[in-house]
This record gives C-alpha cells, sequence and structure tokens, in this order.
C-alpha cells in the first residue's frame, strides 16, 4: 500500500487559500476516484473537491473552519501500489454539464445508501458519513430525511441541518435568554436587544457581503441617475421569439441577454465606463466582463460574471447567463466565475421593485438596476398628433463612482443604453 497526498487544488487566478467547510467523508471511510469528498469555500464561492484516486482516507489534515493553502495537503489516503506518492495527480473542480439533467443524473449516480436497525431505505439519499451516522443513531426514517430542506452542496443535508431537524423533533421548549445576560456578554456598542428577540449570527458569505459593501460605500462617492424607459418593442420582440429560440437551443429567452447587449453596446459609446481607480490612476478595461448580481435560494447574493460579453451574439448570451444563472444558484460556480468584472447590471424587477439604489462592487465605477416592467398609459407623439396608448415602461438606475464619472458622462450613459432599448429593432435575429 502507498501514503498518497491529497492537495487542495488551483482554483483560479488570484486565489490562494480556501476555508474548509464540511467534510464529506470521515477518517477510515473508502472513497473512489472522482468522489467529492470536501466542501470549501474561497472568498468569492463554495465548491467540493473530487479525489483523483480511488483509497482509503487515513488522516484528515484540515478540519472545518481551517483554512489551507492552494497546493498544501489537506488529507492522506492510503491507495493500491508502493512506496510514498508525495505528489498529487492535477486536480480541477470542473464546470457542470450545461444540462440540468445532466448535473442532476451525475449527481445521484453513486449514491450512498443509509441504513438503519429500524427502517431500510431505497437509497437514492445522498448522505455524509457524519449526518448518516446521526441518521442512525436518531432512528430518523426515510420519509424523515426528505423533508429536511438541505443546505449543503446541490441541496445535500448538512450536520446543521439534521442536528436542527432533531431538536426540532424533540420538540424542546426555547428558553428566552434573559437581557441581563445579553448586555453582559455582549459588546457595549451593539444593538440592545429585547425579551424574545432572536440573534442570528451572520454566515460566512454575509460577512463578506457586508465588508464588501462598507468598503464600496467608504470608496466611491456614489451618485445615482434614474430614467423610465418604454421597452414595449423589446417585450413584442421575445414574445415573437421566446418560443422558437427554447425549441431550437432547449434554453430560455429570458430579458437579461437584451438588456446586457444595450449595456455592451453603451459601453462601447462611452468607454470611460468601463474603468477602474487604482489611487490617482484610472484603469481603462479592454475587456467588457458584464458582472450579473443574482441572489441565491439561501437570501444571499453572489455576481457571476459574462467574460468578453461583447463578443457574444444574443443567443450566445442568452446561453452564458443561463449557465452561470443556474450554477450560482447549485452552487456550481468555480472561483474563477466571479472574477474580473468591468460593469454590473442588478435586476431589481424580478422581485416586483420599480427601481433602486445599486452599490457599486469594488473595483468597478458604475452599476445599473433594471426595475420591473409595468404596463403604463403614456403619451406617444404621432404625425396626426399626441395620443395616449398603454404601453410596457421600466425604470433604470446607474449608480457611479463621482470621483471619476461626472454627472455628464453617467447621464449620457444612461441615456445611450435607454435608446438602444426603446428603440429595439423588431429585425433583430436571434
Amino acid at each position: 500500500m502507498a501514503e498518497y497526498k491529497l492537495l487542495l487544488p488551483s482554483m483560479g487566478e488570484g486565489v490562494m487559500e480556501a476555508t474548509i467547510i464540511t467534510w464529506l467523508f470521515s477518517e477510515g471511510d473508502t472513497v473512489r476516484e472522482d468522489d467529492s469528498v470536501v466542501e470549501i469555500a474561497t472568498d468569492k464561492v463554495d465548491s467540493d473537491v473530487p479525489t483523483p484516486v480511488s483509497g482509503k482516507i487515513v488522516t484528515i489534515l484540515k478540519q472545518k473552519d481551517e483554512i489551507a493553502k492552494v497546493g498544501e495537503a489537506i488529507a492522506i489516503l492510503e491507495i493500491e501500489g508502493t512506496g510514498e506518492n508525495t505528489t498529487s495527480k492535477e486536480v480541477k473542480i470542473e464546470t457542470p454539464a450545461t444540462s440540468p439533467d445532466t448535473e442532476i443524473l451525475k449527481t445521484i449516480e453513486q449514491p450512498l445508501k443509509v441504513t438503519t436497525s429500524n427502517t431500510e431505505f431505497s437509497g437514492d439519499l445522498y448522505l455524509s458519513p457524519l449526518v448518516k451516522s446521526i441518521a442512525q443513531q436518531e432512528n430518523i426514517s426515510e420519509a424523515e430525511l426528505k423533508s429536511i430542506n438541505g443546505n449543503g452542496l446541490d441541496g445535500r443535508i448538512t450536520k446543521e441541518d439534521i442536528l436542527s431537524y432533531v431538536n426540532n423533533r424533540e420538540s424542546k421548549p426555547i428558553q428566552n435568554t434573559p437581557i441581563q445576560q445579553v448586555v453582559t456578554t455582549t459588546p457595549a456598542s451593539s444593538t440592545p436587544t429585547a425579551t424574545g428577540d432572536e440573534i442570528i449570527p451572520m454566515d460566512r458569505m454575509r460577512k463578506i457581503i457586508a465588508e464588501n459593501m462598507v468598503k464600496a460605500k467608504q470608496t466611491a462617492p456614489h451618485v445615482t441617475s434614474f430614467i423610465e424607459t418604454d421597452v414595449t418593442n423589446v417585450v413584442k420582440w421575445r414574445n415573437k421569439h421566446k418560443d422558437i429560440f427554447e425549441k431550437r437551443e432547449g434554453e430560455k429567452l429570458t430579458f437579461m441577454p437584451i438588456f446586457v447587449k444595450a449595456i455592451v453596446k453603451a459601453i462601447q459609446d462611452y468607454p470611460m465606463i468601463n474603468v477602474s481607480v487604482n489611487g490617482d490612476q484610472i484603469i481603462k478595461k479592454k475587456n467588457i466582463n458584464i458582472g450579473m448580481a443574482t441572489a441565491l435560494p439561501d437570501g444571499n447574493l453572489i455576481v457571476p460574471v459574462i467574460k468578453n460579453a461583447d463578443q457574444l451574439s444574443l443567443s450566445g448570451l442568452a446561453k452564458a447567463i443561463n449557465d452561470l444563472a443556474y450554477r450560482a444558484r447549485n452552487k456550481k460556480l468555480r472561483p474563477e466565475d466571479t472574477q474580473g468584472a468591468t460593469y454590473t447590471i442588478s435586476n431589481v424587477g424580478s422581485f416586483g421593485n420599480l427601481m433602486g439604489t445599486p452599490i457599486i462592487p469594488q473595483p468597478q465605477v458604475a452599476i445599473l438596476a433594471i426595475g420591473a416592467i409595468v404596463k403604463k398609459p403614456a403619451v406617444l407623439e404621432t404625425k396626426d398628433g399626441d395620443v395616449i396608448a398603454i404601453r410596457q415602461l421600466m425604470f433604470m438606475s446607474h449608480s457611479y463612482d463621482h470621483r471619476v464619472v461626472d454627472g455628464s458622462l453617467g447621464g449620457m450613459f444612461l441615456k445611450h443604453v435607454h435608446d438602444y432599448l426603446q428603440n429595439w429593432d423588431m429585425n433583430t435575429e436571434i
């Protein structure tokens, strides 16, 4: 038998370390090649690390919440062969298949079968050894396990999920913490609490979001301009093409690729929007990489990036956007998928909001918020005079960094996005 060191793989340019979230196997467990063995987190995304070899986990070197450097050993495996293997095969955190059906099949291909002394299971539950052990100890049935909403990778049940379920299952009364105790154990600068208040610790991603938002507001003096746009042609064009596109490409045609296309055109008109600031230097970006703010099922936010958006057709943008959105919501993004944005769009209209005042992600200098599309009466100018008609109207909010983007540039850029959308060519090909 030989010793094999499982190393933390490279996760993209600029990512030098990761935090261990959860081991999916324990010491003494046997793993097969390409099994995901551990969940990790960088400051951008959560990922899982597969093992490139089959063997038995002898020693786990990095425990939960510990930080590992890229290339550092995180576990030792015992594998077939002789001698000590100190060099790990190259491990890559792969991009998942673009088809959701393929990804689902990949996830359930080799499930862990769970059995307890009281219940037999069908074998279609993917559980880590720790969760499996808790399920056995607590005599949790398959029906109960399937009722638990997992917060782990691909919706897997984590240790915290099953322990929370066990606590609620036992119907223990919740004890309110006296105010006096809270005050004495909380920093003096904290917000006062009252009896019955619930204290919810921020998770890792929420802490990162909070830090980035504070930094963004402290760094850039924000100015926000607003405009209302008639997108009736856009709505009609999409309604005309969405079914054809889905039948041909197997992809949904949303409004987002149209918005991104208009933004790209406006950036080409006003390239000084596509910049960043380094001290007293302005760095004009060659590439146009569009960040796309995406809400996650757990309530957090992530911004995957459409790389070289100016080189993509509408069809290419639709596919790229759908792929990134799917992988973001299923925790399948790679670290490089969230890096390099030069301009960002946020669709606040997806929540029914008319407009917002978005915060500029550093080191970018501008961000556009798209509001809900609403039918309204509007005044139209015709050759026979003004008329009132029902139109599809939408607000856009453009926040920009007043250190380098003045009102004229910020306003003209927004007006050009408006013009491209309002005058959308109904003969545009997809």
